[in-house]
């Protein structure tokens, strides 16, 4: 099977830094390859996946202007009226409006979302004449925001499971963790209250917002507690830092209060044998299987309880569970499935 997939120009294929949906896209091009596909890519200009053919279109530099993504959707039209007879399969990470020209046609159209759904475009779009087209939301959350008209599938995102390591550590001696943006609503703040109160190590990464009320936020309520030995700050990590600290910590911290529709980092901490502690929010409960991954709680004092449940849990379990349900190679083939 000949199979395109199509991203919203900006960020690189595989992406240097951040990227969720563009860290998918290069995972599921590779994994379509190894299934004996041949796969062409239409991503940023610049972008290399091996054993994959890789078109460029746009620039580097998210976002995007105004100018640039004005020119984008077009490209994308004259691209697919010029070539859509050589595939058997688009899916698309990127605009809804890039299928409007093949939308008809016998080429089989996957639409994957991987956050908030603006259903009144979906629902324009299936007035129209349509063959073989099919929506993907990571979670029933996801799926849920709106009133969603055509065929839809729940779809988890995945992880690469290969390049994390399974680990295991002395629950009493390893530190908490802490792995997200240091945004207000992702609960840092809450993560630092859970580890000074149980007198626990906690290890803080993640990229600080350039808003001016999260700059704020990062000054008064989460730097005054840096001291380098119970609370420390690592900063911004690689995937290659990612794993090591991941995988040297008891449980991680997720006390989000945002609309998540998935929350990937929870699955890569899931990879090493590391469970998660999340708040009972969003697609948190989809995510996390209780007892076996992790905990969900409704409040601090519950994320407090749970710290302590940890040691309870079997870290080599946690990792075979969660490998079963989110590898890449196994989303793969649920894709390919719905075909």
């Amino acid at each position: 099977m000949r199979i395109l997939i199509v991203m919203d120009p900006g960020i690189l294929v595989p992406p240097k830094g951040y990227g969720g949906h563009e860290r998918l896209v290069y995972m599921f091009a590779k994994e379509y390859h190894r299934l004996g596909h041949d796969v062409e890519l239409l991503v940023t200009k610049g972008s290399e996946v091996e054993g994959c053919v890789v078109h460029g279109y746009g620039k580097e530099g998210f976002p995007s202007t105004k100018w640039q993504q004005r020119k984008e959707v077009p490209y994308v039209w004259w691209f697919l009226l010029k070539n859509q007879s050589k595939y058997d399969m688009v899916h698309n990470f990127g605009r809804l409006a890039y299928l409007l020209p093949i939308l008809n046609s016998r080429v089989k159209k996957i639409m994957t979302y991987g956050r908030e759904i603006f259903s009144p475009n979906i629902s324009k779009i299936n007035k129209l004449p349509n063959k073989n087209l099919y929506f993907t939301a990571p979670s029933k959350f996801c799926m849920k925001s709106g009133n969603l008209a055509g065929n839809w599938r729940v779809v988890f995102n995945a992880v690469d499971f290969n390049k994390y390591t399974p680990t295991q550590v002395d629950v009493n001696l390893a530190p908490l963790i802490f792995l997200s943006r240091l945004e207000r609503l992702k609960g840092a703040h809450d993560a630092i209250k859970i580890a000074l109160s149980l007198g626990e190590k906690l290890i803080i990464a993640g990229n600080i917002s350039k808003l001016p009320e999260e700059i704020d936020y990062y000054r008064n309520e989460i730097e005054p507690y840096i001291d380098g030995d119970l609370i420390q700050y690592v900063g911004v990590v690689d995937d290659v830092q990612k794993n090591y600290y991941l995988g040297l910590s008891k449980a991680m911290l997720f006390p989000a209060r945002t609309e998540e529709a998935f929350g990937m980092v929870m699955v890569e901490s899931m990879a090493c044998g590391t469970p998660v502690i999340a708040f009972d929010y969003a697609a948190m409960p989809e995510v996390i299987e209780e007892g076996i991954t992790g905990f969900v709680v409704s409040n601090i004092n519950e994320m407090i309880d749970a710290v302590e449940k940890v040691k309870l849990l079997d870290r080599s379990k946690c990792r075979s569970f969660a490998k079963i349900r989110y590898d890449v190679s196994i989303i793969a083939s649920e894709y390919l499935s719905i075909l």
